[in-house]
């Protein structure tokens, strides 16, 4: 598409973390095919682009301090590998460590093999298991004569498990996995926002154990079938492999994002959004930044903040938008272990642990790095990761770094009898940095969606507040933003009249 007014059109992205970026790398895209001139700004108030996605790269060794690896299965990550050229630095967790434990009265136990959030598709595991007592398996197997439930309404996770599988299994298996994964409460999570496929196996299988044995069948039938014709793998699909990462660390990807980006667009670190103005023409934006105040003008604005920014940029314009400040947020800390080779005596033959909250500990997981991705280590010795923090357990987050690592380095004696000093250690603290989903979510961020969409033409809002928490989660919101926008930017050219031509329609 020409630019029949010759001029740029002018996007801002507020927030520079990998949703904000994405949604950048979108719009260059899709204005390079198009041929539509647009300058975009991002903004970033931090010191660097790219949230929580952070690589250390010391001793040797590779270590995230945020998110490790992306799902393989959703599309959107893998995809923005291989559009950034990095495919061939993809790798898989590895193959001999695919076992997790659940931290069980004082020890490691492992979870069930066949287990699916504690919901058994193998009987032989399950009966086996030492993580629930006689009567807990046996309230676990009612699911298979219970009824369906309520088909209409949220409720949390832990609710909804708790009425088909019983209270042990969500407390000593549900529970800590979820955890794991929004440092939140499963019962106050929402289980359409967070677990929906629970709720679609009760409708269509009624029973949770049944439908996941048959659609446990299906998926073994199907991967055996990719394997026998490789042509048929999905792009990016690492056989065997639940989650991907990168050799060099996901940080690689923001590296390559900026790359790919700042020659084309204005990014500007230790910049903030003070607020959004709408104008004849589209929008203001006034920003902080270390040369002073300044406005910027906007043909459309993407906020890819955290919730509660986004409702006060947002909200003076679109009330419904304030109702985002009701997004809970809770912080988290990550605590790095390097080890030396020869000091380690225990054999760590898993991914890691999870810990259930009623245990009591500091640590709600810990991941075994050196074990789970290999390469990370490159051999040069034992790398642990061990979290701190989740809803309703925010006080370990309150002490200073070397106390929460001799916290750590305690409950690890006691858990895994490993009392050697470590070679180095690294705390890094997210505050305020995970939102938490509760019951209602998904109505809540239809409700604002909906009504950004009506009232501010050109506003779209992206990021981990909304449809989900992970990298590619981020990624493909992003990329959604960044598609309103540049539909909404496409119309509104169309509507304009040719130069000399003030009542004409606008050719293309």
């Amino acid at each position: 598409m020409s630019d029949p007014a010759g001029q740029r059109t002018r996007v801002v992205i507020i927030g520079g973390g990998i949703t904000g970026l994405a949604a950048a790398l979108a719009l260059k895209d899709r204005a390079d095919g198009e041929r539509m001139p647009i300058r975009v700004t991002l903004l970033e108030q931090a010191s660097r682009v790219g949230g929580k996605v952070r690589t250390y790269r010391e001793h040797g060794f590779v270590m995230e301090a945020g998110p490790d690896s992306l799902l393989a299965r959703k599309p959107a990550g893998v995809g923005l590998i291989r559009r950034l050229g990095v495919e061939g630095e993809m790798v898989g967790t590895s193959p001999q460590a695919t076992k997790t434990y659940i931290a069980f009265r004082g020890r490691l136990e492992p979870i069930p093999p066949g287990t699916n959030m504690g919901i058994p598709t193998r009987w032989t595991p399950f009966a086996r298991t030492r993580l629930l007592s006689p009567a807990g398996k046996a309230r676990a197997l009612w699911d298979l004569v219970l009824p369906r439930g309520n088909r209409d309404e949220d409720e949390s996770v832990g609710a909804f498990l708790r009425r088909r599988v019983g209270d042990e299994v969500v407390d000593h298996i549900a529970e800590p996995l979820l955890a794991g994964i929004y440092a939140g409460s499963i019962d106050r999570l929402s289980l359409l926002a967070t677990a929906p496929q629970f709720r679609r196996l009760e409708e269509q299988y009624r029973s949770l154990i049944l439908g996941s044995i048959r659609e446990r069948r299906a998926a073994a039938r199907a991967a055996a079938s990719r394997a026998a014709a490789p042509e048929q793998r999905r792009p990016g699909e690492n056989v065997r492999s639940v989650f991907v990462t990168l050799r060099s660390g996901l940080e690689t990807l923001v590296e390559r994002l900026y790359d790919t980006l700042y020659e084309w667009a204005d990014i500007r670190t230790r910049t903030a959004a003070v607020s959004i103005q709408r104008t004849v023409d589209g929008y203001a934006v006034d920003i902080t930044g270390p040369d002073g105040d300044e406005r910027l003008t906007a043909d459309a604005v993407i906020v890819a903040t955290p919730a509660h920014a986004a409702a006060r940029l947002v909200g003076p314009l679109c009330p419904v938008a304030s109702r985002l400040e009701n997004v809970r947020y809770v912080s988290t800390a990550t605590v790095i272990l390097g080890f030396r080779p020869d000091s380690v005596p225990a054999r760590l033959d898993a991914s890691g642990f999870v810990v259930p909250r009623q245990e009591g500990l500091g640590i709600t997981a810990c991941t075994w790095v050196s074990s789970k991705w290999p390469h990370a280590a490159g051999g040069k010795g034992i790398l642990l990761r061990c979290y701190v923090g989740r809803d309703g357990q925010q006080e370990g987050l309150q002490q200073t770094d070397a106390e929460m690592v001799a916290m750590v380095r305690r409950e690890l004696s006691r858990l895994i009898q490993l009392d050697a000093s470590p070679w180095f250690t690294i705390v890094t603290r997210w505050k305020h940095a995970m939102p938490q989903y509760d019951v209602g979510h998904l109505s809540l961020v239809a409700q604002v969606d909906e009504s950004v969409q009506r009232t501010l033409p050109g506003v779209a809002l992206a990021g981990a507040a909304y449809r989900g928490v992970g990298v590619p989660d981020c990624i493909a919101d992003g990329q959604r933003a960044a598609e309103r926008v540049f539909e909404h930017l496409v119309a509104r050219r169309r509507e304009q009249p040719p130069t000399g031509q003030p009542g004409g329609q606008a050719g293309e």
